[in-house]
């Protein structure tokens, strides 16, 4: 391997670990929207998450944690990853507009005891936020989990997670950390 290969994955490595030892901070933040999750599951509520591309498949991960297990072995919890039915999205990025996506099935699905999480590493995927504002409208709890200054999800959502990078890999490596550490939370509390 080329000496200029490993000045490359080290200067990856060193800026992932910046992005990370900034999220201690959002520890309370984190902490407080694990316990609101987990309160919502324990009261009949679901949780309902989406994203685009890389973040489209973080959604799908968190949900499967929810579903199946994460650490502790526990029963299933309710939660749908808006991401994985081609069929609607098809539908209704040709019949509405790929910018309503998320919002349609958030209109079909959401109550007003649930919790959704619009997951964007701008914080402006428009569909993402179409998708929370109907939420709000609907009464439900919001979490955006987006990056760099948080975009304009971090003005409609109920809480934001804004991970302190603007490199797209370093944000979305944050948010499956911090999903991950909601599952865990959440798994405790089983």
């Amino acid at each position: 391997m080329s000496n200029e290969n490993l000045k490359k994955i080290e200067s990856i490595f060193n800026e992932h670990q910046k992005t990370i030892q900034k999220l201690t901070l959002l520890i309370p933040q984190i902490s407080e929207i694990a316990g609101l999750i987990k309160k919502t599951l324990h009261s009949g509520g679901k949780v309902l998450i989406f994203g685009n591309g890389g973040s489209a498949s973080d959604s799908q991960h968190i949900a499967a944690e929810i579903v199946g297990r994460f650490v502790k072995e526990r029963k299933g919890l309710p939660a749908i990853a808006l991401t994985t039915d081609t069929s609607i999205i098809t539908a209704v990025a040709n019949d509405y507009g790929y910018e309503h996506i998320f919002s349609r099935q958030i209109e079909a699905l959401c109550l007003k005891h649930d919790v959704v999480i619009g997951i964007s590493t701008s914080g402006n995927s428009k569909n993402v936020i179409k998708g929370l504002e109907k939420a709000n409208t609907l009464g439900a709890m919001t979490i955006g989990l987006t990056g760099g200054d948080g975009g304009l999800i971090k003005k409609i959502a109920t809480h934001a997670i804004v991970v302190d990078s603007n490199e797209t890999a370093r944000i979305q490596e944050a948010h499956i950390l911090i999903g991950h550490t909601i599952c865990e939370l959440i798994d405790e509390g089983q």
